[in-house]
């Protein structure tokens, strides 16, 4: 019997199969490639790390370079030296704390009862202990994130800052080294008192050459996204106070 392919009915049945056969082997292709993306984004979370750490391969004033993808695993293992979660008084070590999503962790601490987990790397650079805090926050279309490198007393030693959305030529630069290397020797702690790091449009130190201030220049035109890294930067650093506090006994 011939097949009417101008009906209704054919139409649907080759319809219903192609989605069938293209949903299928898109899948296939998801899983097959499941794991080369967990290891890329596993790699870009460790070049990031180290990146705040001041482990890259910058040059002079130039553009923002990562350790290679060939070599990040090798160096992530010699520079953290240790990997710890926090929780509540409880620290606990974990040689995979970096890859904790503390944007789940947030969301699960709204739970009453929940304490939240929070991850630390601890790596040592030049002789120095260097304590490196993951952060996350909203900037002015989405989200935002970063890492930030501290030593004993809080101190900022590098940051790293990351976004999802934001306006290219303004919020975006949060990500250029220009606005990254601002942050580099800032105090965040007054005396015993947690103030962070604030991104501040009328900044009286537009060189940055003073670093108990508590503030670094904002970028010109993005006001909502330097809020969202001051927001950030008090919000999360200070859940990690107390943990500092106690190696300062």
């Amino acid at each position: 019997m011939a097949v009417n392919k101008d009906s209704n009915v054919y139409t649907i049945i080759f319809t219903v199969i192609m989605v069938v056969v293209v949903g299928s082997l898109l899948a296939g292709f998801a899983s097959g490639l499941k794991p080369k993306i967990t290891e890329n984004m596993e790699a870009e979370k460790q070049q990031n790390i180290l990146y705040a750490m001041n482990v890259n391969g910058n040059e002079g004033s130039g553009d923002v370079t990562f350790v290679s993808k060939d070599e990040v695993e090798q160096k992530f293992k010699a520079y953290i030296t240790e990997q710890i979660v926090i929780e509540g008084d409880k620290v606990t070590p974990n040689d995979q704390a970096y890859l904790i999503d503390i944007k789940k962790e947030a969301t699960k601490a709204k739970k009453a009862g929940y304490v939240r987990k929070l991850p630390l790397m601890i790596g040592e650079k030049d002789g120095k202990k260097v304590y490196v805090i993951p952060v996350r926050g909203k900037g002015l279309w989405d989200a935002i994130w970063g890492f930030v490198a501290v030593d004993k007393s809080m101190t900022i030693q590098g940051v790293y800052f990351d976004h999802k959305g934001e306006t290219p030529g303004l919020g975006a630069e949060i990500k250029k080294r220009f606005f990254m290397d601002d942050f580099t020797g800032e105090q965040m702690l007054d005396g015993n008192t947690f103030k962070g790091v604030a991104v501040a449009k009328g900044n009286n130190d537009p060189l940055n050459n003073t670093k108990d201030d508590f503030e670094v220049d904002a970028i010109a035109g993005a006001t909502i996204t330097g809020d969202g890294v001051s927001a950030m930067l008090k919000k999360d650093i200070k859940m990690y106070v107390p943990y500092f506090k106690s190696l300062n006994k």
